[in-house]
């Protein structure tokens, strides 16, 4: 199980509450616990990161959505480190949830520069295929992927137009009198750097392509279509700003044998009617080893046997799922000629001629109606 707090505990809010009450609830933690109210205070840090990784979450509709079906596992990383690098990334991403209580705009900027943005790096995609052993155990992947990285030999230099602020003022003379609007920079964007130096393949801020191997760990229990992000592992921010996530979609192979159904798997066992009818011991495979069943005598199409936690993990930890397995009757398509004579002889036999006016045989029928559309 994961170590991290519950997001709705840290927030002090429910499940039910509404994407405003989330806000306000949010914006109540990280005032108390914000950096300029707590200097060189780790502890109230932490909290404040804490906090911004709970709304980051909560404030979006799909994470929501996946936090509440999956838990940390639906949208932490695995493996990328959780939560956000440091206060600057967190004022970058929600500067405005502060309002006025900070000089403007969100309080701290990078460089001691009020104003000046940090901008942060795009997320990466990725689909990832695993196979239900792999779901079981949780596996440790390598991926190439193609993002943008820092460039060597990159040079920044402050911009002239800002002098470094991020922000340009104009003063404009109208009836009223003269008034002042402050903007972003438009010459280098608002991060107050321009990029002096720029070697070959370089873009205008300072990153260049190239490939790169992450390695994650996915826990086990992930479901087709789940996500997983791992911070930090997307493409760099421009002029030095933190780096988006990694985001991991996914996917399952078909297994030869299983059918996946939740935390339970299905496999559909072939027994004739001689086996089912007199009973026999038969085994079957598990995800990890083989294990003799029972049939008892009687058997019927249709019957599951249930083995205890030979299923699928639960993505919190909360136990194992089952392995279901699925009697089906095999029905020869050829029978030779000593094979007719004994099966007429069956049939013959009271006993292994249903009566449809009987109670007790009227279920027989109607599983073969079911089975053949009759």
């Amino acid at each position: 199980m994961s170590n991290k707090r519950d997001f709705y505990e840290i927030l002090g809010v429910d499940k039910n509450a509404s994407a405003q009450e989330i806000k306000k609830a949010y914006r109540k933690v990280a005032m108390k616990y914000h950096p300029d109210r707590n200097p060189d205070d780790k502890e109230a840090e932490e909290r404040f990161k804490e906090a911004a990784e709970a709304y980051e979450v909560l404030s979006d509709e799909q994470k929501k959505a996946r936090y509440d079906r999956f838990g940390h596992a639906g949208v932490g990383g695995p493996g990328g480190g959780g939560g956000f690098h440091n206060a600057e990334d967190i004022f970058s991403q929600f500067g405005d949830i502060f309002g006025d209580f900070f000089g403007g705009g969100g309080g701290r900027r990078s460089g001691g520069s009020r104003g000046r943005t940090v901008r942060r790096g795009s997320n990466l995609r990725v689909r990832v295929k695993l196979s239900l052993e792999e779901i079981v155990n949780g596996a440790h992947k390598k991926i190439k992927v193609k993002k943008l990285v820092p460039a060597d030999g990159v040079k920044f230099t402050t911009c002239t137009n800002c002098g470094g602020t991020g922000q340009v003022r104009r003063v404009q003379s109208t009836f009223l009198g003269q008034m002042q609007t402050v903007a972003p920079c438009g010459n280098c964007g608002g991060t107050g750097q321009m990029v002096g130096n720029r070697p070959p393949g370089v873009d205008e801020q300072g990153l260049i392509r190239k490939e790169e191997i992450v390695e994650i760990d996915i826990p086990g229990g992930v479901e087709e279509g789940m996500q997983l992000s791992v911070r930090g592992k997307g493409n760099a921010g421009p002029m030095g700003g933190p780096a988006g996530d990694l985001i991991i979609l996914i996917e399952e192979i078909p297994h030869e044998h299983f059918v996946r159904q939740e935390k339970n798997i299905i496999y559909n066992l072939q027994i004739s009617f001689a086996d089912a009818a007199l009973g026999t011991s038969v085994e079957v495979p598990t995800l990890d080893k083989t294990v003799k069943i029972k049939i008892p005598a009687g058997t019927q199409p249709g019957k599951i046997f249930r083995l205890r936690d030979k299923g699928l993990p639960d993505i919190n930890g909360y136990g194992k799922g089952d392995l279901l397995v699925a009697v089906n009757i095999f029905v020869p398509k050829k029978v030779n000629e000593r094979e007719r004579q004994l099966l007429e002889q069956l049939r013959e036999s009271d006993g292994f001629t249903p009566n449809e006016n009987d109670p007790k045989d009227k279920g027989f029928f109607d599983k073969m109606r079911d089975m053949f559309g009759g």
